[in-house]
């Protein structure tokens, strides 16, 4: 049965999208079979991937409010071993009408449920808010990547974020750990960049992954071809970065392969 990891922070632009879809492909390039689940409503992973919302017909949110069977939402994309479960703007609506919904905080996970054995990896990118979308991504999830901007105001809202997870974990899924926090965005050339490293290394210790993804004009590219960077430039350092970070957590999880190397 795959394991389930949301990518999470309450902040916008820090890499949540970016973090997912790469993250994911490395995943899938490495041979594991990998879902993309798109839990935001602006349904950036399922444009950045090369697919119009509006053109949707089954998403995340008919499995979760009308009962739609996940496999018949589930899309098969054209990057091996990578399968996308789409959203659209219709999702914004979806927390208003789960509000008198019984046990409408594990929706998500009664829609995952019957596809989680088909995956090794399944991938939740969450929205931008600490609502009841996020909240039912983090009940539905074994863990939780933070990316953290190297950016002014890094930590701002963090604390937010961590207590959410404590609560969760206390009241509704005791499971749920963090996978760990990436930073992202890095600048070699930035004092302050290097500030922020030092700053949430020094706080969060072995929380924190040894990768850090580069700002990268490829990984900010590839969207807009609906690529992962992978598939548009396996040499760029965005795509090495995200691969190192698979590696990583495949290392953590003792699911690396004998012969790839972190």
């Amino acid at each position: 049965m795959g394991k389930v990891i949301a990518i999470a922070n309450q902040k916008g632009g820090v890499g949540k999208t970016t973090t997912t879809i790469n993250l994911a492909a490395s995943l899938a390039a490495l041979e594991f079979r990998t879902l993309i689940v798109d839990a935001d409503p602006q349904a950036n992973s399922t444009s950045g991937l090369g697919y119009n919302p509006k053109e949707i017909e089954n998403s995340i949110y008919e499995c979760m409010i009308e009962d739609i069977r996940t496999r018949d939402a589930v899309i098969q994309t054209d990057f091996p071993n990578l399968d996308l479960l789409p959203s659209h703007i219709d999702l914004v609506g979806a927390e208003i009408e789960m509000i008198n919904l019984k046990n409408r905080e594990e929706k998500m996970k009664e829609a995952l449920y019957d596809v989680k054995e088909e995956y090794d990896f399944v991938i939740i990118d969450c929205s931008p808010s600490l609502g009841l979308i996020t909240i039912n991504s983090l009940t539905a999830a074994d863990s939780v990547i933070i990316p953290v901007q190297c950016e002014y105001f890094a930590l701002e809202g963090l604390g937010k974020l961590l207590n959410t997870i404590k609560i969760i974990q206390s009241r509704l899924n005791t499971a749920l750990t963090i996978e760990g926090i990436l930073l992202t965005m890095y600048d070699l050339r930035v004092r302050l960049s290097n500030q922020v490293v030092g700053e949430v290394t020094a706080h969060f210790q072995q929380m924190v992954f040894n990768t850090i993804i580069p700002r990268n004009i490829r990984l900010s590219e590839s969207p807009s071809f609906g690529l992962p960077v992978l598939a548009q430039d396996a040499d760029s350092k965005g795509a090495i970065s995200y691969l190192n970070l698979a590696r990583e957590i495949l290392a953590k999880n003792g699911r690396l392969p004998q012969d790839q190397t972190v």
